[in-house]
């Protein structure tokens, strides 16, 4: 019989892009790019008028439109399965920005951890992996988070739905 390892978490948090306006925004413009290509595909091979004033070749344009439709589905579905995991366990903190990154930061780089409230556009640009003038974060949504300062002098802020508790489960490994 083998035993699998087990890491234990003092902290884990999932959080994923909801917000009402995102999936809007999205969504409007996957249908406009469906009804600019799908208008223009059917004027150009069905009707036998030209699209635009100067047309793609028929197989050009289809190919073209597809390609841009499935690029912007595919985005959609990223941006959809995208989700922002931190864990805190006896080693330190991991944070996965699942599909994209994966940082683990040992506990012995962890000088100083605080709960703060954060202007994402104004201090960052924006939610998700940013780099902004105070340093780099990692958010979802939201406008609370817990500010870490690292042993090399960096900044790094995880944006949390739970942040005091994400705060107590950190300073209590950094002890």
């Amino acid at each position: 019989m083998s035993q699998k390892n087990t890491i234990e978490f003092s902290f884990h948090e999932i959080q994923k892009f909801r917000q009402k306006w995102l999936w809007i925004f999205l969504l409007l413009i996957d249908m406009l790019a469906f009804i600019f290509f799908g208008y223009g595909i059917f004027k150009q091979l069905v009707l036998g008028q030209a699209f635009g004033s100067r047309p793609l070749p028929d197989i050009a344009l289809v190919i073209v439109g597809l390609f841009f439709i499935l690029l912007l589905a595919v985005l959609t579905y990223i941006s959809y399965t995208m989700k922002l995991i931190t864990e805190v366990h006896n080693d330190g903190l991991t944070l996965r920005f699942h599909p994209l990154t994966l940082q683990i930061i040992p506990k012995e780089l962890i000088k100083k951890c605080e709960v703060r409230k954060y202007h994402p556009i104004r201090e960052y640009g924006g939610w998700g992996i940013r780099y902004g003038r105070k340093g780099k974060a990692y958010t979802v949504s939201g406008t609370l988070g817990v500010q870490l300062e690292l042993v090399p002098g960096k900044s790094l802020l995880i944006g949390s739905q739970r942040p005091e508790e994400l705060a107590r489960a950190i300073q209590e490994k950094m002890n």
